[in-house]
């Protein structure tokens, strides 16, 4: 049976006001009940009224959930800010600032800046890569007059090297080059030994039955695409995602930010099987506020 998909009317019913955010982002950082660092135990807390704090019932010690998050000190509604996070999360394309501006409600400058803090946690961790594996090598930018083929050392494209698992997820990095001695350390610490890699006929890609590798290419310099299931489509699929994308959401992308922009376009292909992609984003906050410096999940000893 297919999954359904979070839709907006689901948004709205799960999250109609800021009140409703706040307590599903306590709810997270706090699964167990909240650590009263006080009591040093387990506790009930209640809502302050007007604040969006939580007081300990038995002392009164307060905890602020949105400390240390994205969210802090932020004046735009928290419904403003899950509201990104569905779209951003959800739009296979993506998603512009000014689009953003004017599904809001903001300001461009705030936009902006939600955009960026956003797609900061949509940088995934996707561990090892295994069973079958794709990889390739693409170049991000315009078209250059006269160049056929790979672009040559002064060319203004971005290098960027893909891995995909078939049927699983995907990462990609912008690179200074696609050389040998910049992939094959890329591969070796994301990709498990005995896996089953394909690739096209490019000759960094050599080493690697040495290297505990199976290696299957596909000889597209002679025109050859399929054979079988030997193929780079997948990771070639991503690519073809990621640029139209970009050319058509944003047009142009800085090499300053493209790796940002990329961290984007995998985190929706990693997702893509996810019922609400944005519960991720959130549960990435959660995961760096539980580890942060605020050390908002972890029980505070008491002292003396």
């Amino acid at each position: 049976m297919k999954q359904e998909k979070f839709t907006i009317a689901q948004f709205n019913k799960r999250f109609p006001n800021d009140d409703a955010c706040l307590e599903a982002l306590k709810d997270l950082i706090y699964p167990d009940g909240i650590h009263c660092r006080t009591c040093n135990q387990v506790r009930p807390h209640h809502r302050r009224t007007g604040r969006k704090q939580y007081a300990c019932d038995y002392c009164g010690t307060l905890v602020a959930p949105l400390a240390g998050t994205i969210f802090e000190k932020s004046s735009t509604p928290l419904t403003s800010w899950f509201y990104a996070m569905f779209l951003m999360s959800s739009t296979r394309c993506g998603i512009s600032a000014k689009q953003l501006e004017r599904e809001i409600g903001v300001t461009y400058k705030t936009a902006w800046r939600i955009f960026n803090q956003v797609r900061k946690l949509m940088a995934d961790d996707t561990g090892m890569f295994g069973g079958e594996v794709e990889m390739d090598e693409t170049y991000v930018g315009g078209k250059e007059r006269g160049v056929i083929g790979r672009p040559g050392p002064n060319s203004k494209k971005v290098p960027v090297f893909g891995i995909v698992e078939r049927g699983g997820k995907v990462a990609a990095l912008v690179t200074k080059d696609v050389t040998r001695a910049t992939v094959m350390p890329i591969i070796e610490a994301k990709v498990l030994p005995r896996s089953m890699i394909y690739t096209d006929d490019y000759k960094v890609y050599n080493p690697l039955a040495f290297k505990g590798y199976g290696h299957k290419r596909i000889a597209h310099s002679e025109k050859i695409y399929v054979m079988g299931n030997i193929h780079t489509n997948t990771i070639e699929g991503f690519w073809s995602l990621l640029k139209n994308g970009i050319r058509g959401v944003y047009h142009s992308v800085s090499s300053k930010h493209l790796q940002s922009y990329i961290n984007e376009y995998a985190f929706r292909y990693n997702h893509r099987k996810d019922e609400a992609p944005m519960l991720a984003i959130i549960k990435a906050q959660v995961k760096q506020v539980r580890h942060g410096r605020y050390g908002a999940y972890a029980p505070i000893p008491r002292q003396g």
